[in-house]
């Protein structure tokens, strides 16, 4: 399967295996049937969700590729990603159907602050639709194109 999205942001680092310019992320699918918030529901030293009411609780975000139709808003997320790009327990991308301006806020400073930064696709409802069942499937993003095997 493939689906074509807009890149909120392109990411950064020579890890994410792109050509010049076009970096991409690869990983395993965790795909989120619930919103999170990254704000006290996610341990930016572990990178684990540690939310005891979200039903992935316990689960690891380190090198996977995120998949939520949206996050639970706090002004304070984009500090949490910048605390999980720092402890490098970040996922690998993050794929959602609606952004939230103030997560990706935290991979602006990120980059400012010269950490390796993490994609950001915007797929909208329908292509997080299509992807609830593919949780745990090898995929890969690159120039707005995510992959899944």
């Amino acid at each position: 399967m493939e689906l074509t999205g807009t890149v909120i942001h392109p990411g950064s680092g020579e890890a994410r295996g792109g050509a010049a310019g076009q970096p991409s992320a690869e990983g395993r699918l965790l795909v989120l049937d619930k919103p999170i918030s990254f704000w006290g529901g996610v341990d930016p030293l572990t990178g684990q969700i540690h939310d005891p009411r979200h039903p992935r609780h316990g689960t690891r975000l380190r090198g996977r590729v995120l998949v939520m139709e949206r996050t639970i808003g706090s002004s304070s997320s984009s500090a949490v990603m910048l605390e999980l790009l720092r402890n490098r327990v970040a996922p690998a991308a993050i794929v959602v159907g609606r952004p939230d301006a103030i997560l990706v806020l935290g991979l602006l400073v990120a980059e400012e602050l010269g950490y390796d930064t993490i994609p950001v696709l915007r797929v909208g409802q329908r292509g997080i639709a299509r992807l609830a069942e593919a949780d745990g499937v090898n995929a890969t993003l690159r120039e707005g194109i995510l992959r899944v095997e």
